[in-house]
């Protein structure tokens, strides 16, 4: 269990706890399994090829058989990688390891100085015709070729043509399962927005409230004359003023009466 926490961040340290158990329980096939693993991640290929022999021998699984043949590779011996690699295609693997036996078999093409090959490999995974337009909604086997497809023309002095498949691979991959992202150097930064007042709604979707506007109270106009009267008395004394039947109201008297003549 330490081994297998460790693995992914600090293979030294998963290759230490899983010998440990190894020496405690060498004739378990999942401890066996942990060894060979952790020596995979470690770059000791010699004894993950070794362990992970014992643990297929000792288990009945057939599994592993791209992380070997990667092990013959990396110990300088691609032809036996590329024999390994064709035993694992003749049992019809599923389309995840048939995508990692696929990528061995190109860097083993690659090693052997055949370029053309190791190109059609990978180009035969991707339709014959590679364009990273396909890549849209692709499922993580054909992202891994991909991936792989743009290590190789890396690899030739074509950046341009990597950039543009990585580039792919990330809209395809949003959550960076391949690592397409941190290739291509994007670093995310945090940035602090000012949204004003935000109203949560059901605890999922945010809306934003634009901020009250301050009341405004509508001011009436002053009268003409100034004397401050309602708009009732207004409107009385206007009526009266042009009729002639008196001067405009004094503040504080009564509103004039209408003539009933």
């Amino acid at each position: 269990m330490a081994a297998g926490t460790l693995v992914e961040d600090d293979p030294q340290a998963a290759l230490a706890h899983a010998r440990a158990a190894r020496d405690r329980a060498s004739r378990v096939a999942a401890v066996r399994e942990a060894v060979g693993v952790a020596a995979y991640h470690a770059g000791d290929y010699a004894e993950a090829a070794r362990e992970l022999r014992a643990y297929r021998r000792m288990s009945g699984d057939r599994g592993y058989r791209a992380v070997l043949a990667d092990c013959e590779r990396a110990m300088g011996r691609p032809d036996v990688a590329l024999r390994l690699v064709a035993e694992g295609l003749a049992e019809k693997p599923d389309a995840e390891e048939t995508a990692e036996l696929r990528i061995v078999e190109s860097g083993a093409r690659l090693d052997l100085g055949e370029e053309a090959a190791a190109h059609l490999v990978l180009e035969a995974e991707l339709g014959g015709r590679p364009d990273p337009a396909m890549l849209q909604g692709a499922d993580p086997s054909l992202l891994r070729i991909a991936s792989a497809y743009a290590d190789l023309l890396q690899s030739q002095g074509q950046e341009d043509a990597a950039a543009e498949w990585l580039t792919a691979i990330a809209a395809a991959d949003p959550e960076d399962l391949i690592g397409a992202v941190d290739r291509l150097g994007i670093e995310f930064i945090e940035v602090e927005l000012d949204l004003g007042d935000v109203e949560l709604v059901d605890g999922d979707d945010a809306t934003e409230v634009e901020p009250a506007a301050p009341e405004r109270v509508e001011e009436l106009p002053e009268d003409d004359h100034g004397l401050g009267l309602s708009f009732d008395q207004e409107v009385e004394a206007e009526v009266a003023e042009l009729l002639g039947e008196r001067g405009p109201a004094e503040p504080g008297t009564d509103a004039p009466e209408r003539d009933e003549h």
